[in-house]
């Protein structure tokens, strides 16, 4: 059985904007998960790139804005890791 591409896990971006480059998130306890347009999958953690940035990444997708911009600015390669 094939697989739909996005994980039942991931909950839809809201994108209020209309032009962030994240289609997808995941919260968890102490990482959120996100999903950008390409397809890639980053984890942001407490350890990388801290408490104060993941949970400002949390409120900011529940949002449904500013969570792209707010990476790209404060977390882009701050990343505990990559996916695919």
């Amino acid at each position: 059985m094939a697989r739909h591409w996005r994980s039942a896990i991931l909950k839809r971006y809201r994108n209020l904007s209309g032009d962030s480059g994240v289609t997808d998130y995941e919260i968890g306890v102490d990482y959120i998960r996100v999903r950008f347009e390409d397809g890639r999958i980053y984890v942001y953690d407490y350890r990388r790139p801290g408490q104060h940035y993941v949970d400002e990444m949390k409120s900011l997708a529940v949002a449904g804005r500013g969570l792209s911009t707010y990476i790209s600015q404060h977390a882009r390669k701050g990343y505990a890791r990559k996916e695919r």
